[in-house]
C-alpha cells in the first residue's frame, strides 16, 4: 500500500506571494516539496484587499473589516490543522492578541510546529499609520511560540540565539534567492550614468535618509550619479539626483538591474541586528555591488573589499562611493564576487536540502 504523502500547512500574514519575507523564506521552495512528494496548503490572515491598504494611512474601518475577516478565517482553519502532519508558521498565526492558534496547534491537535522568523519580531515595532495596533500586540508570543515549536527556523544567529533561550530545537535556515530562475541576471557595469540604488518598505526609508548628508557631498563636489529609490512610498525628502521607483512585483528585477552600487545603511540597535541581508543579498545577486553597514548577518554576507564595502561611518561610506563611481572595473569585480557569494551561501540550491529537511524531519 502507497504511503500518504507528507501534509504541510503553512500559516502566515499576508496574501501569497506579495510579501518579501514569505516569498524569500519558504514561498519560492513550495515546487521543491511537491517535487519531493510533500503536499501543502497556504492560509494568509490578510486577504488582498485588506493588505492594498494596511500599511495606508486611514482606512480604519476596512482595516477592523479585514482583521475581523482574517481572525474568522483563522478559525476555520482549525479543522485544517487537524488533517495536517506539521503546521509551518511563519512569525505569527494573528497580527494581535495571544497565540491562541498555536495554542491550539500545540495542545489540542497536537501537532508539530515549525516556526520561521526573520526580524526580532519579539520587539514592539509598529507603524505610524498603524500606531493603534500597538495597544492590541502581545509581546510574549514569540517567545511562547518558541517554547512550543517542534522545530525553529531562524534567518541569522541573532535570531537563533534568542530562539535558544526557550528551545534547543534550532535551524539556521538563512534567507535565500532563486539565482536560476529569478535572480539570474547579472548586471552589466558600462554606463554613462552611474546608478546608485535603494528598495525597501516606507518603514525601512529612515535608514537610507541618514545616508542623505554623505549624497549630498558627492553631488556638491561634482560626483555623477543618479539615486534610484524603490519603495511602497517616495521618501519624505527631495534632491536633485533622487529618482522614485514605485515596487512593483512584475518589473522587480528590471528595476534592480538599474542600479550599479546597491546601498544598505543600518543603525546598530536591536530591531536592526535581526534582520537577514536581505537588501545586500538581492544586490549581490544581480551582480550589483552591496555597500552595507556592518551590523548583524551584513558581517557575514560582505567581506570589506572583496565582495562588497562595510561602511560605518560618513567618512567611510563617503570613500567607498566615490571610488566606486569612479571605477567602473572595480564594481565589476566586486559584483562578480558577490554573485558568486549568493550562489554558493545564499541561493535555493545551496540550502534547498536544508529546507526539505526542515519541513520533513
Amino acid at each position: 500500500m502507497k504511503a500518504r504523502p507528507l501534509r504541510v500547512l503553512f500559516v502566515f500574514p499576508y496574501p501569497h506571494s506579495t510579501a518579501a519575507s514569505q516569498r524569500f523564506r519558504f514561498e519560492q521552495y513550495l515546487a521543491l516539496l511537491t517535487s519531493q512528494g510533500i503536499d501543502y496548503q497556504l492560509a494568509a490572515f490578510w486577504d488582498e484587499a485588506t493588505w492594498r491598504i494596511l500599511y495606508q494611512p486611514g482606512h480604519l474601518f476596512l482595516k477592523l473589516s479585514g482583521l475581523a475577516k482574517g481572525f474568522l478565517r483563522r478559525l476555520w482553519l482549525l479543522r485544517a490543522v487537524h488533517r495536517a502532519d506539521r503546521v509551518f508558521i511563519h512569525r505569527e498565526a494573528t497580527p494581535i492578541g495571544p497565540p491562541w492558534f498555536e495554542a491550539y496547534t500545540r495542545y489540542i491537535a497536537r501537532k508539530p510546529i515549525i516556526f520561521d522568523f526573520d526580524d526580532a519580531i519579539w520587539l514592539p515595532n509598529t507603524t505610524q499609520s498603524n500606531a493603534l495596533a500597538r495597544w492590541f500586540k502581545f509581546h510574549q508570543k514569540t517567545a511562547l511560540i518558541c517554547q512550543w515549536a517542534t522545530r525553529i527556523s531562524a534567518g541569522n544567529d541573532y535570531l537563533a540565539d534568542y530562539a535558544r533561550q526557550f528551545n534547543p530545537q534550532v535551524i539556521l535556515n538563512p534567507t535565500t534567492l532563486d539565482t536560476q530562475h529569478w535572480h539570474n541576471q547579472v548586471q552589466d557595469q558600462t554606463t554613462d550614468i552611474v546608478r546608485l540604488g535603494w528598495t525597501g518598505t516606507h518603514s525601512t526609508l529612515p535608514y537610507l535618509t541618514a545616508l542623505r548628508p554623505v549624497l549630498d557631498q558627492l553631488h556638491r563636489e561634482g560626483c555623477a550619479f543618479e539615486l534610484v529609490v524603490i519603495a511602497d512610498r517616495p521618501p519624505d525628502w527631495q534632491a536633485p539626483y533622487l529618482r522614485f521607483v514605485p515596487w512593483q512585483k512584475n518589473s522587480e528585477i528590471a528595476d534592480l538591474l538599474r542600479f550599479h552600487i546597491g546601498l544598505m545603511p543600518l543603525t546598530e540597535d536591536s530591531w536592526a541586528l535581526g534582520k537577514c541581508g536581505f537588501k545586500a543579498l538581492q544586490y549581490m545577486a544581480l551582480g550589483i555591488v552591496a555597500v552595507a553597514s556592518p551590523v548583524g548577518v551584513n558581517k557575514q554576507i560582505i567581506t570589506h573589499e572583496q565582495n562588497g564595502y562595510l561602511c560605518q561611518h560618513d567618512s567611510e561610506w563617503r570613500e567607498a562611493l566615490q571610488k566606486l563611481l569612479q571605477q567602473q572595473d572595480l564594481r565589476t569585480r566586486l559584483g562578480q564576487a558577490g554573485r558568486q557569494t549568493v550562489v554558493d551561501r545564499y541561493s535555493v540550491e545551496s540550502n534547498q536540502y536544508n529546507f526539505v529537511r526542515l519541513v520533513s524531519s
